[in-house]
């Protein structure tokens, strides 16, 4: 079943993906992504399976060479969808120079699908019939996978060990574990009143807002790397009119998951006791990825992926990511998990995003040799 690389068309086959707009709330565009992928794993003797998790959101993926199996020796894990809105592609179409490729999700992560496809391609007809693999292809990972998490996590206790698709650093790292992270949207209420006739009947929504910002940054504990950040914050509706209402969006990234459970719970036993009296607060969790830290069996997994990599004489090492990725949510259910099997890359969510494209025949054949070695 071994194909050989070409760089021209897998530019073509790349180009195809990243120039459609394909945001976690495009579903039309996520869309488009499956209508191309699926024929191309269909092409090479895998059956795809397509799920509709919400009426919001895109399809998803379930991939496989073995549709009976009820244990997978592997899953691949890979997303569809990007950051980006409607109407990114138009400006700034995928482009391409001697050394890298541009574009949005170029590397975060089409490049990472399309590493999963050829990497299969490199095994034969008899080691795939010997090994069981699910490729789970989400359409809301930018958002959390607030639709798909179940369904991932469901497919990941199935599976010996999950392999994550999403970049390499562009020092060649690959990512052994990463921060968990939760998104709280907190609102204020108070009570609206006149500034200068009747300031004191007032209750100020953003005042208790301003409290609760400098009670966040409390929070952080750099030691354990626990840190906190209110990044939007809205309110008011004229300078004179003292505010009823305000919110604010926090970001919370962690390594140690039950220090995260406890910041909850002091946020809940906060909104019982405001600091403005006649105020009221509520505390909503949006999303929450717990976080990503290596088992033993991920460490054996460490090596013997190490022992591969130095085979190829890649330039590699292993990372502790700030950032989340869906290996967060198969690893919390107990599956050894790496992740940055794709290409080596970087600019993730901007203008800057970046695929090397030295990276993208040697990490697609780490990937080959890894699961050839797999295979039981």
């Amino acid at each position: 079943m071994a194909t050989l690389f070409d760089l021209s068309t897998y530019i073509s086959q790349l180009e195809r993906l990243v120039n459609v707009d394909c945001g976690s709330h495009t579903p039309a565009g996520i869309s488009k992504i499956a209508d191309i992928v699926t024929p191309m794993f269909e092409q090479i003797g895998f059956t795809v399976i397509r799920h509709q998790l919400d009426p919001n959101a895109g399809p998803c993926l379930e991939i496989t060479n073995k549709p009976d199996a009820t244990e997978y020796d592997v899953m691949l894990s890979g997303h569809m969808d990007t950051v980006f809105p409607e109407g990114t592609v138009a400006k700034r179409p995928m482009s391409f120079d001697n050394e890298k490729i541009y574009g949005p999700g170029a590397t975060d992560m089409k490049s990472g699908i399309l590493s999963a496809w050829y990497a299969l391609q490199g095994l034969t007809l008899d080691e795939l019939d010997r090994f069981a693999v699910v490729i789970a292809l989400n359409c809301d990972e930018e958002i959390g996978s607030i639709y798909s998490r179940q369904w991932l996590e469901t497919l990941a206790r199935k599976s010996r060990q999950v392999l994550v698709c999403e970049a390499a650093r562009p020092s060649g790292n690959l990512i052994r574990s990463r921060k968990g992270n939760a998104k709280y949207e907190i609102e204020f209420h108070g009570v609206a009143s006149h500034a200068g006739l009747a300031l004191a009947e007032g209750v100020s929504a953003i005042y208790e807002l301003s409290h609760w910002s400098l009670a966040i940054k409390d929070m952080v504990n750099l030691e354990t790397g626990t840190t906190m950040n209110v990044g939007i914050i809205e309110g008011g509706m004229a300078v004179n009119v003292v505010p009823d209402y305000a919110k604010a969006t926090v970001d919370l990234r962690f390594w140690d998951t039950e220090e995260a459970e406890a910041i909850d719970a002091k946020l809940q036993q906060m909104a019982k006791n405001p600091f403005e009296s006649g105020a009221s607060v509520v505390v909503n969790r949006v999303t929450f990825k717990p976080s990503m830290q290596p088992s033993a069996d991920t460490e054996a997994l460490i090596t013997m992926v190490s022992e591969e990599a130095d085979k190829l004489a890649l330039t590699y090492g292993w990372e502790d990511a700030g950032g989340g990725s869906d290996g967060n949510f198969t690893t919390a259910v107990g599956t050894p998990t790496l992740d940055g099997f794709g290409p080596m890359g970087a600019g993730f969510h901007s203008d800057k995003e970046y695929l090397l494209i030295d990276s993208i025949e040697p990490r697609i054949q780490l990937l080959t040799n890894v699961l050839r070695r797999l295979i039981v």
